[in-house]
């Protein structure tokens, strides 16, 4: 198969000139490494496990593994993006280690999560944005919303009960936020719920927290009854003009405050994750989490009513929306949501599973729109449907493809799921649009203007070309019965976990076992988060999709307790301000 030779192409030279680093750097014939990964290396090596192994390319594989194997460094410092570790990182290792059964895969991802797990330390357990992976400190109290939900998912049952708490408020926070036109901001706070977010946006908010950021309510009302009226008009106005606004919700809040940096919606960059894990979190439940389900159902309602937009032309496109205003661009990272849309229609009412199926039949048709206007046939970075445009890029900033893969994805679900033949031709034409544009002599690099036949490159095989733009034209190609939807889900890197077919209901009747040094990640996996989280807790994340942390090689109970009411003590905060 052809893309399979593709996939072995760019991982030999890799192998080449690049083994150990980053990315592979084409054109240079040399490594690059970055800092998104807090001095960790070999992203690469790691995004193309499970791909290398799907395919079959069993000495490539091998290559890999024994790279893993002796040159895997965890003992490193640096600031790292905890979004970009988990979904690659761990997602990689994870996924691998289900596909093979084999131990190192496993121990890798232990090792690395418990080196995440205090990025969790907060009063509401949503993590912070940047990690010092040797000191175990938060850099940046700023996280999106969907790096926050690539976070809460995939946490398995030893250590589940530490954080379980933190994830309950976090769906607390979620559930009561008041949210201009249904969907969710992109920055959450660690430490403010709904009801104390309403206040918040009423005053500049800091000078009400302690350095322990516990929220003063009464130095807040203290500060607030010595306002004008006028002033204080002018902030309820404004209280209300973001949180009313057809109850969608704001994009970007500063951690700790909650206060709006941007009165941005999107489902692209920044928050399409959190809408991706909502449904999968069900489907990893063996569709048992009701409460994602009906997370992701409010939420895709409210796209449906006040982002969904037709051109002139008659292209379906998912606008963004900014300070009240719609912004009528669609982002290449957006273009997942055919694929997921698609996903979550097949467990519905037939009235609204045709109208979803129809949707994401729309949306991914007019992403493909934006592939064959260009002069490449691969599409730009964003495309925007104003001033006569539709489905093109009008900014030089926004013409460029790194190899991504939201397209080729939506392509991959809509075939698993329609068989219809349109969506394999699509994707054989990107196929062909990567061969003549993309691949150089020495691998694939991205382009910087797809609206030239004769486009620069710009010098980097993204570890992602290898780990979901490869992967899914390959699934795209395949039988279905190869990582079968019924059976996979896909993280947001396209690491492939499994879906937790096990009674969760009767396991949490089962006894556990007496010591916690005995849990794996074994067949007691759900029996030991139904007990251990207490009712309700076993269907919040089973088996989800990225971070990965253990207790397995703490030597007591002791130091679990420890950590425990350090959950327990910042979840009680919280609760302070929530309403019963």
């Amino acid at each position: 198969m052809k893309i399979k030779e593709m996939m072995k192409f760019a991982w030999d030279n890799y192998r080449q000139y690049a083994l150990g680093k980053n990315e592979l750097r084409p054109l240079s014939r040399n490594g690059h490494i970055g800092n998104m990964f807090g001095g960790l290396r070999g992203a690469t090596v790691i995004d193309a496990l499970d791909t290398l192994y799907i395919m079959e390319l069993e000495e490539e594989f091998q290559e890999a593994k024994q790279w893993v194997e002796k040159s895997f460094d965890l003992n490193v410092n640096g600031e790292a993006s905890l979004f970009e570790v988990n979904i690659r990182y761990i997602g990689g290792l994870l996924a691998t280690y289900y596909l093979t059964g084999e131990e190192v895969f496993k121990s890798k991802a232990l090792e690395l999560g418990e080196k995440l797990l205090p990025a969790f330390n907060t009063p509401t357990g949503i993590p912070r944005g940047w990690h010092e992976l040797e000191l175990g400190l938060g850099i940046s109290w700023k996280q999106h919303l969907g790096r926050i939900w690539d976070l809460a998912p995939g946490i398995p049952a030893p250590l589940r009960a530490l954080w379980q708490p933190s994830v309950r408020n976090i769906r607390r926070v979620l559930s009561r936020v008041e949210k201009p036109q249904g969907l969710y901001p992109n920055f959450l706070s660690p430490v403010t719920g709904s009801w104390v977010q309403r206040i918040l946006m009423l005053c500049k908010m800091t000078e009400h927290f302690s350095p322990d950021c516990t929220f003063h309510l009464s130095s807040f009302l203290k500060s607030n009854a010595a306002s004008s009226p006028q002033e204080a008009g002018k902030r309820k106005e404004r209280t209300r003009a973001l949180t009313r606004t057809c109850s969608l919700y704001i994009m970007n809040l500063k951690l700790f405050s909650a206060f709006p940096t941007t009165d941005h919606v999107s489902i692209g960059g920044l928050g399409d994750s959190f809408y991706e894990y909502l449904i999968k979190s069900w489907l990893m439940s063996d569709k048992k989490d009701s409460e994602a389900k009906k997370m992701y159902d409010d939420a895709l309602e409210a796209i449906e009513k006040h982002l969904v937009k037709k051109s002139a032309g008659g292209l379906t496109y998912i606008a963004e929306w900014r300070g009240g205003i719609l912004d009528h661009k669609m982002g290449h990272l957006a273009c997942f949501s055919g694929g997921m849309i698609a996903l979550g229609a097949q467990h519905g009412p037939e009235e609204r599973r045709q109208r979803h199926m129809e949707l994401a039949a729309e949306i991914t048709s007019t992403c493909h729109e934006s592939y064959t206007r260009s002069d490449t046939r691969l599409g730009p970075e964003a495309f925007r449907f104003d001033a006569g445009s539709e489905a093109t890029a009008t900014r030089l900033s926004e013409r460029y493809y790194i190899l991504r893969p939201e397209v080729v994805e939506s392509y991959m679900y809509l075939w698993r799921l329609t068989h219809d033949p349109k969506y394999r031709h699509w994707g054989w034409d990107v196929v062909q649009a990567l061969e003549k544009h993309c691949r150089v002599e020495s691998g694939f690099s991205g382009i910087r203007d797809v609206y030239t036949t004769t486009p620069t490159h710009d010098n980097m095989q993204q570890s992602f070309f290898l780990a979901e733009t490869l992967k899914y034209l390959y699934l795209l190609f395949c039988e279905d019965d190869v990582l079968s939807l019924e059976d996979w889900v896909f993280n947001t890197e396209a690491h492939p976990l499994p879906i937790n077919h096990t009674d969760f209901k009767a396991a949490c009747l089962t006894a556990i076992p007496s010591s916690l040094k005995l849990l794996d990640l074994g067949s007691a996996f759900p029996l030991i988060t139904a007990k251990l989280c207490g009712p309700g807790g076993w269907n919040i994340f089973v088996h989800s999709c990225d971070i990965l942390v253990t207790i397995g090689s703490f030597s007591n109970l002791g130091e679990k307790k420890s950590l425990s009411e350090q959950v327990v003590k910042t979840e009680n905060v919280v609760s302070k301000f929530l309403p019963s």
